[in-house]
């Protein structure tokens, strides 16, 4: 059974979201780094490129699959994790840690009522896994 935190939100897409204040950090979950395998690439957004909710802002492939990865929220990226760059593995090792894969300054709080809740996102991947 893969992790989900509780102090997380979670996206259809298998993002995790980290809000602290105006900051939302991005990653993605347990249960999509195990569906793709070990990591071997990640393609991470521009720093300060405005995002829109739902838009593609990068991408993680694995010697399986290769998956975008998508802005749960509309706002600027400030930052991203470069050690991605060089070690990708950590996404497999640490997705909800040092796996990490953006940030965005939010500028429409209100699309966080639009994500999913810890038992939304386990009804999900429940159901997906029984397809």
């Amino acid at each position: 059974m893969s992790k989900i935190p509780r102090e997380l939100l979670y996206t259809r897409e298998h993002e995790w979201v980290r809000i602290e204040e105006e900051v939302v950090t991005v990653g993605i979950t347990d249960y999509a780094q195990e569906t793709l395998g070990d990591v071997t690439y990640v393609e991470l957004p521009e720093l300060g490129e405005a995002v829109t909710q739902d838009d593609e802002a990068g991408a993680v492939e694995s010697c399986k699959a290769a998956a975008s990865v998508y802005a749960p929220v509309s706002g600027t990226i400030l930052e991203v994790n470069e050690a991605l760059e060089e070690e990708p593995g950590r996404i497999n090792e640490d997705p909800y840690g040092d796996g990490w894969i953006y940030k965005i300054e939010l500028s429409e709080a209100d699309e966080l009522e639009e994500l999913l809740n810890p038992r939304q996102y386990a009804g999900l991947i429940s159901s997906q896994t029984e397809d």
